[in-house]
């Protein structure tokens, strides 16, 4: 068996995804190389069944098994592409971890992945997600994505603009789902470890100022929001969670101003199309926060993270999920949308 591609039957997925949930891989391939990715696509298994790409199970509700073949990806490596005075283009491999990314960047000298410090999973699956946090998403800093082409058979590289992003959105999610297959992201960041830094919210800015930190650095804003999502998430490795279960609903300014007059500490932030509502906080004023339901329940310092505690399966946490969107929406006329993917036969 060649070192960079590992095939396995009846493989066990409940340790590779974030939230613990049970279910088995008919097949699964882990390629940690183009030319083993290449191999494995010419198989029987992958003319035969369906195809799934898998990163880190970060943001996955798996409700059974999956009956095809799931390709984990696994290309590690980390280069730089070029420099030109401050900006430089970084490349690192899909299989690489996203918040290892973040730490090599910051030791290398170079800024601008800080906000996204701390979130799981991969880097190939970080533009399928347009993974955000701390006003940056993944648009704002990626260069350009490689990838494999099912539709053509062929390498591409798709710019930031073919990426299609939008809200925890992006054409490898919505527009062609399946079509892509992401090997290496490149991005482009800065030799500055003081450039424009996005302090534009209030915990980041009070973490600044309770440490005594007057000028703040790419470094200082990563320390933040580590301390701020350890301090509000769950850890994946302690207690299964798929980080934040719903998207952030953004409405009509008329229906936010509606809402307010009825629910004055409505949390929101105004969007150029609409106000962007924070889900937490409307699941919270439901009644869920802290709710257990059975193996399954809310988190009881953040409202947006549904929990699996063990022993529990996916059809749980998708009918707690349900029961949390239907309550939302009557008690306030939103509807929430869930961010994981859900696979496996139910």
């Amino acid at each position: 068996m060649a070192a960079d591609l590992t095939w396995l039957e009846q493989a066990d997925l409940s340790r590779r995804n974030t939230l613990g949930l049970p279910g088995k891989a008919r097949f699964l391939a882990v390629v940690r190389s183009e030319a083993a990715l290449h191999e494995v696509l010419s198989s029987v298994p992958a003319a035969r069944l369906p195809v799934t790409i898998w990163g880190g199970g970060s943001n996955i509700v798996l409700q059974g098994d999956v009956d095809g073949l799931v390709i984990v990806m696994a290309i590690a490596g980390i280069r730089v592409c070029s420099r030109e005075g401050d900006d430089v283009l970084l490349a690192a491999g899909a299989g690489e971890s996203w918040h290892g990314l973040t730490r090599t960047t910051l030791a290398m000298g170079l800024s601008g992945l800080e906000n996204l410090s701390l979130i799981p999973g991969t880097v190939g699956a970080a533009p399928v997600q347009n993974i955000g946090a701390y006003g940056v998403e993944i648009k704002d800093v990626l260069a350009s994505v490689r990838a494999w082409d099912r539709e053509t058979s062929q390498w591409v590289t798709l710019s930031a603009a073919d990426c299609g992003f939008a809200y925890r959105d992006s054409v490898f999610k919505s527009v062609a789902p399946g079509r892509y297959i992401i090997t290496e992201v490149t991005f482009r960041l800065s030799a500055s470890l003081q450039p424009t830094l996005r302090m534009g919210y209030g915990d980041i800015r009070q973490w600044h100022e309770q440490q005594g930190i007057v000028r703040p650095t790419a470094n200082t804003v990563a320390q933040a929001v580590i301390a701020i999502r350890s301090s509000k998430l769950p850890d994946p490795a302690r207690i299964g969670n798929a980080g934040s279960f719903f998207k952030n609903p953004v409405i009509p300014v008329a229906q936010a101003d509606q809402l307010r007059q009825r629910f004055p500490a409505l949390v929101g932030h105004v969007q150029p199309d609409g106000v962007k509502v924070a889900a937490g906080w409307l699941i919270e004023q439901a009644g869920w926060k802290g709710l257990r339901r059975g193996a399954v329940g809310v988190h009881d310092r953040q409202a947006l993270v549904l929990v699996h505690e063990g022993g529990g399966r996916g059809s749980e946490l998708l009918a707690l999920a349900a029961d949390i969107r239907a309550s939302v929406h009557e008690m306030f006329g939103i509807e929430l949308e869930q961010e994981p993917v859900i696979l496996g036969r139910p």
